[in-house]
């Protein structure tokens, strides 16, 4: 299974649209979004692509209350879950959560194959050592909504537990929430 790992889209409804449209072009069958969405008719924008989407709220709250009714609304792909998630895909257990170090800490657990977070806008990918033994993937998509950072998402696949960063396809100069998209610092030979 086929997963957009999403977060922190602070209301720009296009951008994160665009990666999601980017992402079923590589065969996306879920996305999750790891908080900061901040006004929920913001996902009314993923309505249209039909996929599950599994989110929570992060430190941006907005109307929560909201946010559980468009999950509650009949035909809707949003599952709202609060602070976090615990969830199964593809066979995987994963854990949602907004905030790193929350994220590291579960991740230690071994409890979960994989933890994915947002808050900090910079992009992860990262095996944690676990209390089991064994290695628990960190997933931080930085900012689908381009705040101070260029917008980026994380695609990934389930079955072979491979996660690449992909850049939002917007027009290089458009404006985004307080920066211009840009290539990422290691594009740029950074």
């Amino acid at each position: 299974m086929k997963i957009c790992i999403i977060s922190d889209s602070h209301d720009n409804r296009r951008l994160m649209a665009l990666a999601v449209e980017d992402a079923v072009t590589h065969g996306a069958e879920a996305v999750l979004h790891c908080g900061d969405v901040v006004a929920p008719t913001t996902l009314r924008a993923l309505q249209k692509f039909g996929l599950p989407v599994h989110v929570i709220h992060g430190n941006n709250t907005g109307d929560m209350f909201n946010l559980s009714r468009l999950g509650a609304e009949a035909g809707s792909v949003i599952r709202y879950y609060g602070q976090d998630a615990a969830i199964e895909l593809g066979g995987r257990n994963i854990f949602l959560v907004h905030y790193p170090h929350y994220a590291h800490a579960m991740a230690c657990t071994g409890d979960y194959d994989m933890v994915c977070c947002g808050h900090d806008h910079r992009v992860e990918i990262m095996h944690v050592d676990n209390v089991k033994g064994t290695r628990t993937l960190v997933l931080n998509p930085g900012t689908v909504g381009g705040v101070g950072a260029p917008p980026t998402y994380i695609m990934g696949d389930l079955a072979t537990m491979q996660f690449e960063v992909h850049d939002v396809p917007a027009a290089p100069n458009e404006m985004t929430n307080l920066t211009r998209v840009a290539k990422h610092a290691s594009e740029n030979g950074g």
